[in-house]
């Protein structure tokens, strides 16, 4: 068996919990006897690429436990794509530092990077694992019940539309309308745990926009109109990536990334909620706002949830443990071992980075409500568990009071 050092870095955006993850490995890496040492990458490959690795080895387990519950990236991030000219360098690195084992926390693009680095080495004849921790808050990597990172920022949407809804109804004489607005390119995940803190038809959201269903301005604006005439306003949600029936962008955002992706909070650029906003304005004259809270879905550790702290940390050991045993080229999985209405269980599992790197794992049908603007109970039973427990709030009885005799 391989006996050397072992490297690990954090790629792409955040979650509340890739930390954790991190901390998984280093508590794994740091009791294995086939890894001497354990590094991190500054800034991700770039860091590999400038030979600049962070010894990771010396922390001890309050140390961890304290970067468990620390948001953003620890090691700091990048989103770099590699060219062919970056791979000689990077395995010198490699070499230098005998890393054996090769560790990233991320997404799809991110296990691509994985795969490459680890292809490459050995065409150049040089052994080493790796292997890859799933990581984003947009669940929508290939192959995996959910993904460390979602748990907890679907908690984040599901309580601030909850609470910034009630303040919706409750100011509807001021502003008729709010739109939400989540993170997510091409999934609805994030957008339809909204849902979650729904109890009844009155309760926000109204209006849900998902990414998998092409938006009709139509459509939409007359469940706005509909809503507004039950309740007295309207609550609205969307994931950042909703597009219109020729797939553009309802954003009109045409900056793209490294990878090819829209970065639909791009400089100058306007979002899917400014867009909506303007719709619904132009369209009945009425006041309203929207709320664009961009990445700090990706690192609010204040609603973290517990569930996904430990999976996190879980999913970054059992990196190590498949990297002990020789496995390479794998993802780690969380793997729902429970059926409906029972408590919620996991396990792990795995599934070949190549399959990861190139597909993408949209909302199922079943999970979206025939109007293609709610969710279903399929959706609720399978978000429920993950999202945890959300608060209860009292409501004042509106029955109108009257008038009583006075007594002299």
């Amino acid at each position: 068996m391989l006996k050397g050092n072992a490297l690990v870095g954090q790629s792409g955006g955040p979650t509340s919990v890739i930390n954790s993850s991190l901390a998984g490995v280093i508590d794994a890496a740091s009791k294995s006897r086939r890894i001497d040492q354990v590094f991190g990458m500054r800034f991700a490959i770039e860091g590999v690429l400038a030979g600049h690795l962070l010894d990771l080895g010396s922390y001890d387990r309050a140390a961890l436990k304290q970067l468990q519950h620390t948001p953003s990236s620890a090691l700091g991030s990048s989103r770099l794509k590699l060219t062919d000219e970056h791979f000689e360098p990077i395995v010198k690195t490699l070499k230098k530092f005998n890393i054996r084992y090769f560790f990233m926390i991320g997404g799809n693009d991110t296990m691509d990077t994985i795969h490459r680095v680890v292809s490459y080495a050995s065409d150049a004849g040089y052994e080493m694992i790796g292997v890859g921790i799933s990581k984003t808050v947009d669940n929508d990597l290939f192959g995996t019940d959910h993904t460390p990172g979602y748990p907890s920022a679907a908690r984040y949407v599901a309580l601030s539309v909850q609470q910034s809804g009630r303040l919706a109804r409750d100011m509807q004489r001021v502003d008729q309308y709010v739109i939400f607005q989540t993170v997510g390119r091409s999934a609805g995940w994030l957008p339809a745990a909204a849902a979650c803190g729904k109890k009844n038809a009155a309760d926000p959201p109204h209006v849900i926009l998902l990414p998998e269903v092409p938006f009709a301005r139509d459509q939409f604006l007359a469940a706005v109109e509909k809503a507004h005439k039950r309740y007295g306003f309207c609550s609205i949600v969307c994931g950042e990536g909703i597009t219109d029936t020729d797939g553009r962008p309802v954003s009109a955002s045409e900056t793209t990334d490294r990878f090819g992706n829209v970065e639909f909070g791009a400089m100058g650029g306007t979002s899917a909620a400014m867009m909506l906003h303007r719709m619904i304005g132009d369209e009945f004259g009425w006041r309203g706002e929207f709320q664009v809270t961009e990445s700090l879905q990706m690192c609010a550790s204040d609603r973290a949830v517990k569930l996904d702290i430990d999976e996190a940390f879980g999913c970054g050991r059992e990196a190590v443990k498949l990297a002990e045993s020789g496995t390479s080229d794998v993802m780690v999985t969380i793997e729902r071992t429970s059926n409906s209405g029972e408590p919620y269980a996991s396990g792990f599992g795995t599934i070949d980075l190549g399959k990861v790197a190139n597909a993408e794992r949209p909302m199922p049908r079943s999970f979206i409500a025939k109007d293609g603007m709610s969710v279903t109970k399929r959706f609720l039973d399978y978000a429920a568990p993950l999202v945890g427990e959300l608060p209860q709030f009292f409501d004042l009885s509106m029955k109108r009071a009257q008038a009583g005799r006075q007594e002299h």
